[in-house]
This record gives structure tokens, C-alpha cells and sequence, in this order.
């Protein structure tokens, strides 16, 4: 695989993982756009995710969510932050993996129980859940998303990410180990 064939960076994990915040930083470093897929389809249909699922349901946002990707895989230098549920329909993950380097972002229950808690009411899938039943969909989930999180090209455990410095350490480590890697293939 030539770093120069894959100019695109696809974020996969669960929500709550850190894909937007380590997307953006990753893309400032590699001087590259960045796009969050949720934004994307947001600005597109002009409707939040919310409403989307709630006027089409699950079913016809994944579909949405199809779509899109396939546009953004024409996209180049950019880094791309998936919603938690796109690598698990359809050949999502593997139109991405053919199509760019996917890392996936994998984060502790005890992390991701945490800063979903927060951040509830704007995710539809755990909207107006309690603490107890957030945990308990979100062990089910995980298990069940994990073997599409596992097919990525680079897994990168989040436990080491407790600080935005941690973060843009990593950053800056894939940035030159990506740097070197380009000069050794050309």
C-alpha cells in the first residue's frame, strides 16, 4: 500500500471515542481537510441527525450515510471522521479500507460510558437513556460493532490519549512515522 494511493484518513470507533477531536487535529497536522460524515450529511440535508433518524429511521439515515461516503471517498487529503454506526452496514467498511487508511479508535466502556453522558440528548441512539441503561446498550452495541472496528488497517487505543497533549503526541508520531514512510516508497 503506497502512502501516496491512500489520501484519505477514515476515523472509525464508537461514538464517543474521540474521532472528531483527533480527526481535526490530525488534519491540521497533515495540512489536510477535514470532514465529519454527521456534519456533512447535516449541511447537506439541512436537518440535524435527530431528525433525520426521526423522519426516516435508522434504516434510511444508514442509507444516507451510504451515500455520502461514496462521495467523500473521491475526496483527496483528507481526513474523514465516521458516525459509530457507518462502518457496520452495508461495504461500508470495506469501500473504506479500499479506498484510504483506516484507524480505528478504540475506547474503554468505562471512557466512552463517561463522555456519553454528557452528550446524550444530541445522539438519537442513546437519547433520554439512564446511566445504567446507556451502559448496558452500549456493551451490546460495542460487541457487536467491534468485528467492522477490527477490520481497519491501524487500531489505536484511546486509554493513552487522557489529555489533548497525549493526543497531538500521537498526532505528531503518525504524522512523521506517515512522512518517513512517503520518502521510503518513492
Amino acid at each position: 500500500m503506497k502512502i501516496d494511493e491512500k489520501q484519505r484518513l477514515f476515523l472509525v470507533g464508537y461514538m464517543g471515542a474521540g474521532k472528531t477531536t483527533t480527526g481535526r487535529i490530525l488534519a491540521k497536522k497533515l495540512n489536510w481537510s477535514f470532514i465529519d460524515v454527521d456534519t456533512f450529511i447535516e449541511n447537506r440535508y439541512r436537518r440535524t441527525i435527530t431528525a433525520i433518524f426521526e423522519e426516516k429511521g435508522e434504516a434510511g439515515f444508514r442509507e444516507i450515510e451510504r451515500e455520502v461516503l461514496r462521495e467523500i471517498c473521491n475526496f483527496e487529503n483528507v481526513v474523514i471522521s465516521t458516525g459509530g454506526g457507518l462502518p457496520c452496514f452495508f461495504d461500508n467498511m470495506d469501500l473504506m479500507n479500499q479506498n484510504g487508511i483506516t484507524i480505528y479508535l478504540k475506547a474503554e466502556i468505562d471512557d466512552l460510558i463517561h463522555r456519553l453522558s454528557f452528550d446524550k440528548q444530541k445522539r438519537p441512539l442513546i437519547k433520554g437513556k439512564s446511566l445504567e441503561e446507556l451502559r448496558d446498550f452500549v456493551e451490546i452495541n460495542l460487541k457487536k460493532r467491534e468485528p467492522f472496528y477490527n477490520q481497519a488497517q491501524i487500531v489505536i487505543n484511546t486509554q493513552h490519549f487522557s489529555t489533548k497533549e497525549d493526543l497531538n503526541r500521537w498526532v505528531e508520531e503518525y504524522n512523521n512515522f506517515s512522512q518517513s514512510l512517503e520518502k521510503t516508497i518513492k
